[in-house]
């Protein structure tokens, strides 16, 4: 166990430094929020004009121009997509809104383009803040290294310029410049951001480092064995791009036959009016009647149907710590039929703590004794061990004596000088010689229940041995047996950590598919492996090597408390409070918001049909036409709405308990 006041620095580092924060996409630096925005301002300034009673001529211009702002990109995206000879729904919208303006309803046709706009320029921001991580995750790697040639001074050089079979110095507090093997030194570097592991690896002569991880005390010789290109890290920038860019896009379930509806719709309107007029008709006859037929038709119900239910849960969920990133993430939430979890910061809180306290027998030590001793002697040092057994002596109220002489020695541990005598705290392979007794019993007891065993010593004598381990959520087995019951299958473990913990861990919640030891391709891998056995599977991760899994997964969730920029951009859902229980939750949210989709669209069918039916049989008066066209509208909008009470919440929480 070791730390140095250089590792003072070390959080500044952990994550994309002000670099990555200058390049994160402003909101208006795109253009879809601008148009939207200018869009739905307008909107907001005729809208009062109009109900207000003031003349056309006032609040007409407003509208116009929202209508060109808003709807100039899709009806362009529109036109595209016919010259390649597909019909969408977003023309299909900008022909019902300039339809509904045609007959003098012009604020429904407003309304519609404003949704329409806000909805692309979210769509945008999300996917330029997600590149912008991905951007940012490389700043973990440093610029420059200390290279060490053969017979020559040491010199500073970019990263990018390292070639493979290089020497590389890495002092302490510095970040690893790239991929290499150890050759010289001892040290104990955190590489979280890697494998997700707790605590801090000891590395000494022939270990791996990687690329951005974050030296301790120590100071290494590396060799390096693989191109900054083709480091660890870079491989998860191009994994989350790739997985990304590949996702097949789900569609929100009326979008799934828009091209037929599209389709038949436009050409029913067309039959609507020609047919007539080839018998005979009056061309404003036929004219109004195909204009009631495309009002009573569009699609503008059908959309409502889908969007309030879903956009309900959104809202219902963010009251309750969770942040879902569009109605389409909401959709998929519902659909999922296995779950992989990540281990650290997930499962577990990803801090680790004090669990075992173990005095030996004639050293006259409670306790409380063994833990004031430890936390003396560790108070010094910034180590996440050294911060566990300082945070437990505090949580106790104990008094922590004063120490002198602090040193610490990578890889092994602390000593110090404690009411004159000396206090050594470390790993007991170090401290010990082959110590066959009761020390080297109870470490190996506390070992083998998955803790890290720090031996105290005491004037050269043991005196006790502390276990640290990583504190299981409180909520953790009840939410993998909710999990089990919302999907039928038990949670998969994926994680970067050792196989003894992530066994024993998931013995403790349930868990019985355990991958430990996982490299982020790997865990990529094991997603993959899953979905192509036909399982859409959500990845519960907190970590940048959690990213490119939770990019590449049919939803990803990320644990908003600690999880790094790149999982909570690259995630579909963020669990903003860390309770790891909203994520049943939010299954069973989306289930009931798809339940209630597929009422309204019932609904929404059953009015369409009945309106067109009367259109096309007999005389439907516009005015009528309009008012069930809205009527329906405003049925499905409330009917939508029911998920924004706390009741839905609660109703879907008790379904995660019980799988209902």
């Amino acid at each position: 166990m070791s730390s140095t006041v250089t590792a003072r620095t070390a959080p500044a580092a952990t994550g994309p430094g002000p670099a990555a924060a200058r390049r994160r996409t402003r909101v208006f630096a795109l253009p879809e929020a601008r148009w939207a925005t200018a869009a739905l301002a307008l909107f907001l300034i005729a809208l009062p004009l109009q109900l207000g009673g003031a003349p056309a001529w006032l609040w007409g211009p407003p509208y116009a121009l929202a209508y060109a702002a808003g709807g100039w990109e899709p009806a362009s995206a529109g036109l595209r997509a016919l010259r390649e000879k597909t019909l969408d729904v977003d023309l299909l919208m900008i022909v019902a809104a300039v339809g509904a303006a045609s007959i003098g309803q012009v604020m429904d046709g407003a309304l519609l383009i404003v949704i329409f706009a806000t909805s692309g320029a979210l769509e945008a921001l999300a996917t330029a803040r997600t590149a912008d991580s991905v951007r940012g995750l490389l700043d973990l790697a440093p610029a420059t290294a200390t290279r060490l040639p053969a017979g020559g001074p040491e010199e500073t050089v970019a990263t990018g310029d390292l070639a493979v079979g290089d020497t590389i110095l890495i002092r302490p507090g510095e970040r690893v410049g790239a991929d290499g093997r150890v050759l010289g030194g001892a040290s104990e570097v955190d590489q979280a951001t890697i494998t997700g592991e707790p605590l801090p690896v000891p590395k000494e002569p022939g270990d791996e480092v990687f690329a951005g991880t974050l030296n301790g005390t120590g100071a290494l010789r590396v060799r390096v064995e693989r191109d900054a290109s083709d480091s660890v890290i870079a491989r998860i920038v191009a994994m989350v791009g790739e997985a990304s860019a590949t996702k097949a896009p789900t569609q929100l379930f009326i979008e799934k036959v828009e091209q037929r509806y599209s389709v038949g719709i436009v050409v029913a309107t067309l039959a609507v009016f020609a047919v007539p007029l080839g018998f005979g008709a009056d061309l404003t006859d036929a004219l109004l009647r195909a204009m009631t037929f495309m009002i009573v038709a569009s699609p503008c119900a059908v959309v409502l149907a889908t969007m309030p239910p879903l956009l309900s849960a959104i809202a219902t969920a963010g009251r309750h710590g969770v942040l879902v990133k569009s109605a389409v993430v909401m959709e998929r939430l519902g659909q999922v039929d296995a779950v992989a979890l990540d281990k650290t910061g997930t499962l577990t809180e990803g801090t680790p703590r004090v669990t075992d306290i173990h005095p030996f027998a004639g050293t006259g030590l409670t306790e409380d004794g063994l833990l004031s001793l430890a936390a003396a002697a560790e108070h010094p040092s910034e180590h996440p061990l050294a911060r566990a057994v300082v945070g437990a002596a505090r949580e106790r109220g104990l008094a922590i004596p004063d120490a002198q002489n602090f040193t610490s020695a990578p890889g092994t541990g602390v000593t110090a000088v404690v009411d004159g005598r000396t206090v050594a705290v470390g790993a007991p392979a170090r401290l010990l010689d082959g110590d066959g007794t009761a020390v080297a019993a109870t470490v190996r007891e506390v070992e083998e229940g998955g803790r890290t065993a720090v031996l105290v010593q005491y004037g050269g004598v043991p005196v006790g041995v502390l276990g640290i381990a990583d504190r299981l959520r409180p909520d953790a087995a009840a939410t993998v047996a909710s999990l089990t019951a919302l999907t039928g299958t038990k949670p998969a473990l994926l994680t970067g950590d050792n196989p003894r913990a992530a066994a024993l861990l998931a013995r403790e919640v349930g868990i019985t598919d355990v991958r430990a030891g996982l490299l982020p391709q790997d865990k990529v891998g094991a997603v993959r492996e899953q979905e192509a056995a036909g399982r859409k599977v959500l990845v519960v991760g907190d970590g940048v090597n959690d990213a490119p899994a939770l990019a590449a997964a049919h939803t990803g969730v990320a644990m908003g408390r600690a999880g790094s920029d790149l999982a909570l951009e690259t995630a579909d859902a963020v669990v903003v409070r860390d309770e790891l229980a909203t994520v049943p939750a939010m299954i069973a949210l989306s289930r009931a918001a798809r339940r209630l989709v597929v009422q309204n669209l019932v609904i929404a069918g059953v009015f369409i049909s009945g309106l067109v039916v009367w259109d096309l049989a007999g005389h439907l008066p516009l005015p009528l036409g309009v008012l069930g066209h809205e009527g329906s509208t405003v049925v499905v909008g409330l009917n939508g709405l029911r998920l924004l009470r706390d009741a839905a919440w609660h109703r879907a929480a008790t379904a995660g308990d019980g799988g209902g």
